[in-house]
């Protein structure tokens, strides 16, 4: 089991670029099925210092089968830079129609003011709530920091037998639980 690093993210955003010949950063080329009653699998809460993996992490995760919702993406007219009680209630609606929220944990997560307060309205409200580590180097392990560490955290591995990667929900020191069925509440589980 492996943590998702920088480096991986960076093949994402160049093969879309060679293979696309679009610019990753922009929202609308990222935003192409967006509707205001989207139901989605993940709320991907993360710092906007880190754009460029976050795009990139949309992808990866999307090539997953997963349907990925990002605020500057998807509400790409909603203003950073002025947070209101009706940018939250959006915030709040779009979350309503999240399965899970994914908290993309970097450098860059501790000056975000709102990743704890979405992990904490979604946790909240439905408890489906994992850490994803945006890891600088390879690694298979994370321990998390203050109050992320009572959180399942996501791997990603090969399928016994297979060249076939899956994401993986690392629940405690000896289970792991493949995403797609962490999501439906389904427990296939792989113990160590």
């Amino acid at each position: 089991m492996s943590l998702i690093t920088k480096d991986l993210l960076s093949r994402v955003t160049n093969y879309r670029k060679v293979n696309f010949s679009k610019e990753l950063d922009t929202p609308e080329i990222l935003n192409e099925s967006f509707s205001i009653n989207k139901k989605y699998d993940i709320f991907l809460s993360h710092s906007y210092l880190d754009k460029d993996e976050i795009a990139s992490l949309k992808i990866y995760l999307e090539d997953f089968g997963f349907s990925v919702y990002i605020d500057w993406i998807e509400d790409y007219q909603l203003n950073r830079n002025s947070v209101t009680k009706e940018t939250a209630k959006i915030i709040k609606y779009r979350m309503q129609n999240c399965k899970s929220l994914v908290y993309a944990f970097s450098r860059n997560s501790s000056l975000s003011k709102w990743m704890p307060w979405e992990l904490g309205y979604f946790d909240g409200y439905k408890g489906l709530v994992a850490v994803l580590p945006i890891s600088d180097y390879e690694s298979d392990n994370f321990s998390g920091s203050e109050y992320l560490g009572i959180y399942p955290y996501i791997t990603q591995n090969k399928i016994e037998g297979t060249d076939n990667y899956k994401l993986w929900i690392r629940e405690n020191l000896n289970k792991y639980v493949m995403m797609d069925y962490w999501l439906t509440g389904t427990d296939p589980i792989l113990r160590i």
